[in-house]
């Protein structure tokens, strides 16, 4: 019997991909390379306006950071949590960090960057980014034939 090694030092491809997944998400799409969590976003866009909603259940409004650096939107958040049970015979200490970070970049003078507005609630952070009047879409104008 002869066997493999592969270059990671695993023996068998089956317990190495067993192992390295999560269960029921075989295909890992809401991890990104390094393994963090990258939560789902959705972008829409209407006449009046840009809307953006990301997908982050467990988080509290404070722990979110948005900011507008020219035309680039960036959210991110970051949150660390510690919990500690002693008992008579053991001690128990638990600590997690999570953190993410995305990116947008808007269109040039369209967005009306003083009114933009974000809330967060039940796990879904929205935000509003209007249009300034010249990029609204206008209704077709009817011009009467003489």
């Amino acid at each position: 019997m002869t066997l493999v090694k592969r270059s990671n030092g695993s023996l068998l491809p089956l317990f190495d991909d067993f192992f390295s997944r999560e269960l029921f998400n075989w295909g890992n799409s809401n991890f990104s390379s390094t393994s963090t969590t990258v939560p789902s976003v959705n972008i829409r866009e209407n006449d009046h306006n840009f809307e953006v909603e990301v997908a982050a259940p467990g988080m509290e409004k404070k722990d979110f950071k948005i900011t507008l650096e020219g035309n680039t939107l960036t959210i991110s958040s970051s949150r660390d949590s510690q919990y500690t049970k002693e008992d008579d015979h053991y001690t128990r200490r638990e600590f997690s960090y999570q953190s993410f970070q995305r990116s947008f970049e808007l269109p040039k003078d369209v967005v009306d960057q003083n009114h933009i507005e974000a809330k967060y609630e039940n796990g879904l952070l929205k935000l509003v980014i209007p249009k300034t009047e010249s990029a609204k879409k206008k209704a077709p104008r009817l011009i009467e034939i003489k």
